[in-house]
């Protein structure tokens, strides 16, 4: 789904270039050639700094089962792209059984229901305290993942992992609001999250369809922590969230590419880097954090205490790692990177974009980190969520049994009309 940006911007000018020059050389041929130098410079390629690291399970027949958010590692399916998993079996010998997940709660679910074994997982910041402290995942040994030393200081000795222990950051990002510039004439330093309130937009609104996110941003309107567990404030975030659910198109996470991309609704919150490649498919959309503050979060990978394959899974950590990958993968998926060598891989424009790298400032204090709630927190929150979602389809279909009544009696009276009228005539 996602398109190589650079790749495609970068072309077009050049093809423009080759039209005003060609009437001046007169030599289609050597045309042709600078095209597909150009398409041969950027097409990416993959360096390892260390290639005998990765030949330990060669030829043992071993795979390691991954478990990652949908559209979050290049697949190669882009002209002059990486197929990092693919690339990996190259490598290592290792085959790689790869599936999706739409949020946190699916893949904790997944894990604590003990239902499939995997060896690599990639949950964000709070859901990865919250495994560490049920045990559900287990230390690295970071002597196999040598590649560790490219992640960012400040992307180091987080609240939800202080050590380093049991993670190593794939992505960080903000979240925001995609919203369609052809219906909603709202300068973007004037848009915040009561966008999604806004009732002249109703049946045209998405919204985050998992707990922790939606809260959120009912939390920043009402000027609460981002990590409260006050059960007052998580009540009226809750009430504050039922108020929306009535011009609310649809709860969604994945789907949002569908939706947005085709026009099928005009405003949707939704996570930085999956808006980027949203924004590639329909012209007329846009994306705003709001300035009045918005949550910062990390996502990492982590090994499960149920894997049965370590050391590769450790081996595919450091993979993800190699410079070239960890660009491969940032490019395709437009998160922002805490990799050192894959942000100085990247384009000057979008180091220097605010969507994607937003200034310090911004950072430290409009920006919150997700923490891992208590047990007593998370359970209020999940039953609110519970108690929300259910009430939004009782309210869908309120209406359903009195008009099935009303037309009954409605028949029903017809009858006995029609009945009366065939009486009379047969009297007379």
């Amino acid at each position: 789904m996602r398109r190589n940006r650079k790749k495609f911007r970068m072309l077009p000018l050049f093809a423009a270039a080759l039209i005003w020059a060609a009437p001046l050389t007169g030599c289609s041929s050597d045309t042709e050639d600078t095209e597909e130098e150009e398409e041969e410079s950027q097409a990416q390629t993959l360096t390892v700094e260390d290639k005998d690291y990765y030949t330990r399970f060669k030829d043992q027949g071993i795979s390691i089962n991954v478990y990652n958010w949908g559209e979050y590692i290049s697949t190669g399916a882009d002209e002059g792209t990486l197929d990092v998993n693919g690339e990996f079996e190259k490598l290592t010998g290792i085959k790689v059984n790869y599936t999706n997940y739409a949020t946190n709660e699916e893949l904790y679910a997944k894990l604590k229901g003990g239902g499939a074994a995997y060896d690599v997982i990639i949950p964000s910041d709070y859901m990865i305290s919250k495994m560490i402290k049920e045990g559900l995942i287990q230390p690295l040994d970071t002597e196999n993942i040598p590649n560790r030393k490219y992640i960012m200081d400040n992307f180091r000795n987080q609240a939800y992992d202080p050590e380093d222990a049991y993670s190593v950051p794939y992505t960080w990002g903000t979240v925001g609001i995609i919203y369609d510039t052809t219906m909603i004439d709202i300068p973007p330093e004037d848009i915040d999250w009561d966008l999604l309130w806004n009732e002249d937009y109703a049946d045209q609104i998405l919204m985050f369809d998992n707990p922790r996110d939606a809260f959120a941003i009912a939390e920043l309107m009402l000027g609460y922590s981002l990590n409260t567990e006050d059960p007052e404030e998580l009540e009226q975030a809750a009430f504050k969230l039922r108020q929306q659910k009535h011009i609310v198109q649809g709860y969604v996470m994945d789907e949002v590419f569908d939706k947005m991309g085709a026009g099928d609704a005009l405003i949707a919150p939704y996570y930085a880097g999956d808006a980027l490649t949203i924004l590639d498919d329909n012209e007329d959309l846009d994306f705003v954090v709001p300035a009045s503050g918005t949550n910062l979060f990390v996502d990492a990978m982590c090994i499960p205490t149920s894997a049965r394959q370590k050391e590769a899974a450790e081996m595919y950590i450091n993979f993800m790692c190699e410079p070239d990958i960890a660009y491969a993968n940032i490019d395709y998926i437009c998160y922002s990177t805490p990799h050192s060598a894959a942000y100085e891989m990247l384009d000057e424009e979008v180091r220097e974009s605010h969507v994607s790298y937003p200034d310090s400032d911004f950072i430290a204090e409009k920006t919150t980190v997700f923490v891992n709630l208590s047990d007593e927190a998370n359970a209020k929150m999940q039953k609110l969520w519970t108690e929300m979602k259910s009430a939004e389809d009782e309210n869908s279909n309120r209406w359903l049994m009195p008009t099935f009544l009303i037309i009954c009696v409605a028949i029903i009276v017809f009858v006995l009309i029609r009945r009366h009228i065939k009486n009379k005539k047969d009297i007379f």
